[in-house]
């Protein structure tokens, strides 16, 4: 089964003049445990196509399955259903909850999808290089630790899909490095896919799969 099956993606936004095409019948299909990268210029289409992955927006036209469940299936709740339990959403925002710890914040997601695993939850800490700051809030947090928080929050449900967008663009290098690594290495462990978004041709490269979005066409570069 495969984690992310995209067919014939169409999607148009309005303007004055009329529709205007962003993504003119993209197909991507990830395999699980494999991690690929979205590159594109700026409005390219390239959050678009997350967004309708995660079912946070429709296409015009085209099947999306996630994990072999087919989205345009299922209603709004169903979506979010399908979000909670089997899709790991990490965003340049971070989008942690202020009024929770990071311990809080680390099980929040895996609690909604009724997986909550402690042992696992401590792993993930521990990898993540979060031991003691369980009690800290995220104001008093570095941007790295807030990101390691934000991805561990994600894996603690286990998804079988993780979308992220550009989730290292607030970092300075040497921090969005060491942060993807994690990222890489965990999601691999869990045996889920990965589709990252990202500007940087450098850190494209350190994915198993490049795919390029120019003029609302995918050309996939390695």
């Amino acid at each position: 089964m495969t984690a992310l099956a995209l067919e014939h993606i169409h999607k148009s936004f309005p303007s004055a003049e009329g529709p205007v095409p962003v993504l003119r019948g993209v197909s991507m299909t990830l395999a699980p445990g494999t991690a690929h990268a979205l590159t594109g210029e700026s409005g390219s289409g390239k959050s678009t196509l997350l967004h309708i992955a995660a079912g946070l927006e429709t296409a015009d036209a085209g099947d999306v399955r996630v994990a072999g469940t087919a989205l345009g299936a299922l209603d709004e709740a169903g979506r979010a259903a399908l979000r909670r339990g089997r899709v790991g959403l990490v965003f340049q925002q971070f989008n942690l909850i202020p009024s929770l710890n990071v311990a809080a914040n680390l099980a929040f997601q895996a609690r909604l999808a009724g997986r909550y695993d402690a042992g696992f939850v401590a792993h993930l800490t521990a990898r993540l290089g979060l031991d003691g700051l369980g009690a800290r809030y995220p104001e008093q947090l570095s941007g790295g630790q807030v990101q390691r928080v934000a991805i561990g929050r994600c894996l603690a449900a286990r998804p079988e899909l993780v979308l992220a967008d550009e989730p290292t663009g607030n970092l300075d290098e040497a921090t969005g490095d060491r942060v993807l690594d994690l990222m890489l290495e965990l999601t691999a462990e869990a045996g889920a896919a990965l589709l990252l978004v990202t500007h940087s041709p450098r850190l494209a490269a350190r994915c198993d799969t490049r795919h390029h979005l120019r003029a609302g066409l995918l050309e996939d570069t390695a």
